[in-house]
């Protein structure tokens, strides 16, 4: 049975992504950028304005996934990446994607790592925008995070109560019924191992894998039916259609934005919420982002 991937259009604004590879059969994603008024007290810029660098956009996705438990039908995942902590990004925009996932209160929350760029002054900045979820937080560490300060970033992250997993998964009771998160460490740097992350995993069931970069997809146990989530690539950064998708490929990057199915598995890559909009990290044809999925049977999408 071939998966799909459904898109629910917001009321609001809509703006287009740059497409994925074709041969992969990408859906075009729709994105909403957020209200220009703060729905409420902004702890950072109460009744302020917001400035361009303060927003970012939304993402809604329907993931059918075949295997996983029947329970989960419905089961709702934020997704944040590629953070960078700093002069690059708007920490009004930071608080405000905190505020926004708490407001839409989804079953679990996972982090894909670069919560910094170079420098380790941020680093305190990290935990302090990044607290306050208030549902059970999932991250793993990008690049970045291991050039700068890895074992900082995840001795702060579980003084929050946030689990941070390094080639290992965590099972956990959603919704009545055991959900696996598989996290894998940074293949960037090197520090990727699947089969660590995998030894003593439950092999079926909702199965959900966490790793900053996409190319991990294809080390995966082939027809898992798992699910994994990434970043890293920035949708691209500076997208001119066709060249990028060229860099990227010969870079060993072919997955830059969205959907894709490989290998019997799905991927979502996410655009990530820091840079552009003002800061000195330029983003053309590409927006920071906020996603939310939601889990459906794969038996679902067949009786619809």
């Amino acid at each position: 049975m071939a998966l799909r991937l459904a898109r629910r259009r917001s009321a609001l604004e809509t703006a287009p992504t740059a497409s994925g590879s074709a041969a992969l059969s990408l859906q075009r994603n729709t994105m909403r950028r957020n209200e220009l008024k703060a729905p409420g007290p902004d702890p950072l810029r109460p009744e302020a304005r917001l400035r361009w660098r303060d927003h970012f956009t939304l993402s809604e996705n329907v993931l059918h996934v075949p295997g996983m438990h029947r329970e989960h039908d419905g089961l709702r995942i934020a997704h944040l990446s590629d953070i960078h902590v700093g002069q690059a990004t708007s920490a009004v925009r930071i608080r405000r994607a905190v505020a926004e996932v708490n407001a839409r209160e989804p079953d679990v929350i996972f982090l894909t790592g670069d919560y910094v760029t170079h420098s380790p002054k941020p680093l305190p900045r990290v935990i302090e925008l990044l607290a306050g979820f208030t549902r059970p937080v999932f991250a793993v560490l990008g690049n970045h995070d291991h050039w700068v300060d890895a074992h900082y970033l995840r001795t702060g992250f579980e003084r929050l109560g946030y689990t941070v997993l390094q080639n290992e998964h965590r099972v956990v009771q959603v919704r009545g019924a055991p959900l696996t998160v598989l996290g894998i460490d940074d293949g960037r740097t090197h520090r990727d191992d699947v089969e660590a992350t995998f030894r003593g995993a439950p092999e079926s069931g909702t199965r959900l894998v966490l790793t900053h970069t996409p190319p991990t997809v294809e080390k995966l146990p082939e027809n898992g039916n798992l699910v994994q989530f990434s970043g890293h690539t920035h949708g691209g950064q500076f997208v001119v259609r066709g060249l990028t998708e060229a860099i990227f490929r010969r870079a060993g990057q072919p997955y830059i934005q969205g959907h894709y199915h490989v290998r019997g598995n799905q991927l979502y890559v996410n655009m990530g919420l820091g840079f552009g909009f003002g800061g000195p990290y330029l983003r053309r044809g590409t927006y920071p982002e906020v996603a939310f999925f939601t889990l459906r049977h794969a038996e679902t999408a067949s009786a619809h």
